[in-house]
This record gives structure tokens, sequence and C-alpha cells, in this order.
């Protein structure tokens, strides 16, 4: 089976500046092996629960097909992502302007593209694996530092930025190599959508988007 290359990855390495856990919290975990003690924070464990659907979608990939794979992830999207508040970020003063309805929409088609984005890029399985290597603490957010090992000598490095969310812990932003914002990116590109076009265009264009992912070959 073809491993899935870092390149097509990068895609996803999906967004959300952060560093000092609770002294009980460490006295706490102090026994623990690293391992253990990064998943028994709550925000590395929403990370490893997502983690862990990641993986075994692209273990299913072939029986699942890309639909499939979509209808998995959708669900671990929408629990896992701060949806709502990214596309605050990312369309900026744009967001205010728009319609209650075009929010929501706006927010409903992106979690939609997110997921697609999932399902088509991580479509294979040949021993990947996820590995939470620590978590940083700077309030009112966490950073939880992730590696996606691709084979013993090549490993792609994900900083997952979060915040809690009615007492949850939630993605907002992710970092590729430590340094690449997701939302930055994002940003950008739609910023150039909404002046044109408003927030019908953005989400004229993440629906198209998110169909071609799931239909093209």
């Amino acid at each position: 089976m073809t491993k899935a290359k870092p390149s097509r990855l990068t895609a996803i390495a999906l967004a959300f500046a952060l560093s000092t856990s609770a002294a009980g919290l460490a006295l706490s975990l102090a026994s623990m092996s690293p391992a253990l003690a990064q998943v028994s924070d709550p925000a590395a464990a929403v990370i490893d629960g997502f983690d862990h659907t990641l993986l075994d979608s692209m273990k299913q990939s072939k029986s699942l097909g890309v639909q499939g794979r979509f209808r998995k992830m959708e669900p671990a999207v929408q629990n896992t992502y701060d949806l709502q508040a990214m596309m605050r970020v990312a369309t900026s003063a744009y967001w205010t302007k728009m319609s209650p309805a075009d929010q929501s929409a706006l927010v409903a088609a992106f979690g939609r593209f997110s997921a697609a984005t999932y399902a088509r890029n991580f479509d294979t399985y040949s021993g990947q694996k996820f590995v939470i290597t620590g978590v940083d603490t700077r309030l009112p957010d966490k950073l939880v530092r992730t590696q996606l090992v691709l084979s013993p000598t090549s490993s792609i490095n994900l900083v997952y930025r979060m915040r809690q969310d009615e007492g949850r812990w939630r993605i907002i932003d992710v970092f590729y190599n430590g340094t690449i914002s997701q939302l930055a990116q994002q940003a950008s590109d739609f910023s150039a959508t909404l002046s044109t076009g408003g927030a019908a265009a953005l989400i004229k264009k993440l629906n198209d988007q998110t169909e071609r992912l799931l239909h093209n070959s």
C-alpha cells in the first residue's frame, strides 16, 4: 500500500503563543510516563481521541471510500474544532457584517470542507501513527504538540492551539512544523473572496471545493 505523502498531508495540517501548568497537576503526573501524563491533560485527550478516529478512518480507507471517510470524520471535526471561532477570526471584519444566517451557513460549509479534506488526503494506511509529545499552557490557551510519524525516519510536527468552549477544549488553529498557521493561510484566502463576493461567494466556494474533494478521482 502506498504511503501518504507529506506534501498531501500539509493541506490539512490544520491551525491554531502559549506555557505553565499548575504545580498540583505537575506533581500528580510526576509518577506517570511522559506519554500517559500528556494524554491525561484534558486538551491532549481531545486530540488523542481525534487522532484515533482519523487513524481508524485511514485503516478502513478502502472499504469506506472517500464518502465513508467523510461521514466518519465530519462529526469528529464538528466536535473537536471550534469552527465558529475559527471562521470569526479568519473572516475578520467581514464577520460582523454578515447576517446570522450567513454566519451559520459559512460555519457549516467550513466544517464540511474540513472533513472532506481529511477524507481525501488521509486515504491510506501503512503503519502511520500520531504521538503527543507535549502540552504547553499559556492562558487561556493550550498548545498540544503532536507528531504524525510516517516512517521510522520521517515525521510531520503539528501543534494544535486549543481553547475552552463551554467547558470543552477545542481546536482553534493548527501549526504545521510549528510555524505555519492554517488559520492565517485561510484568512488570506478567504479575504480575497469576501472582498469581491461577500459571504455568499465564500460559502459557494467552500461548498464547491467540498464537492470536488468528495467526487473527483
